[in-house]
């Protein structure tokens, strides 16, 4: 009698409830990005990038168990200029003392008419605002080493003003010396761990 209940659970098991597939990856930060740009002066773009951050990716092919965290150390701010940099890093914008992180965590990603579109909650300077921004998700390709690799990418812009980020001089023409919109650029390749 144990015999048969025991095959009885075990077929429910493998037929009744399928195993999702889902791969697992991490972020390789030798062949990824997080840049971003805002206006100086109404003139030229600021470029910047940061160079900590860490990952962790689960994707499906149906979209049902498909999840993306991120999170961006502040302190690794670069944008060619130290005097700038730490500026960036003070309470008159980041304030990286008190939030040192930045995070991404995603809620939701469906099929868009291109590519992906990603619902997530962004958080910096404590704020925490649901974003909606485009995904672009490659094929997987096998590295010379046997690995499997993915790039996910987005570009999107945002209101620096919404987290609290609102250091600013108005110039004598009423511009500002640094603009509102910030324009950011995430090109991720990440490699399956499972």
């Amino acid at each position: 009698m144990k015999g048969i209940k025991g095959m009885a659970v075990a077929a429910l098991i493998g037929v009744g409830f399928p195993v999702m597939a889902v791969d697992s990856y991490k972020i390789d930060t030798a062949h990824s990005t997080v840049r971003f740009s805002v206006k100086h002066m109404v003139l030229s773009n600021t470029h910047g990038n940061f160079g900590a951050y860490t990952g962790d990716i689960k994707w499906d092919k149906d979209l049902k168990l498909c999840a993306l965290a991120g999170t961006v150390k502040v302190d690794s701010i670069d944008t060619r200029d130290i005097k700038r940099d730490e500026h960036l890093k003070s309470a008159d914008f980041f304030d990286s003392g008190k939030y040192p992180d930045i995070t991404l965590v995603s809620k939701s990603i469906k099929k868009g008419r291109k590519g992906y579109v990603l619902t997530a909650d962004l958080t910096m300077r404590g704020v925490t605002k649901t974003v909606t921004l485009p995904l672009e998700v490659s094929d997987p390709v096998k590295d010379p080493w046997g690995n499997q690799r993915v790039n996910f990418a987005t570009q999107f812009k945002l209101n620096r003003q919404d987290y609290g980020i609102s250091w600013n001089k108005a110039l004598d023409n009423g511009g500002l010396v640094v603009g509102n919109d910030v324009s950011v650029d995430l090109d991720i390749e990440a490699v399956k761990t499972n």
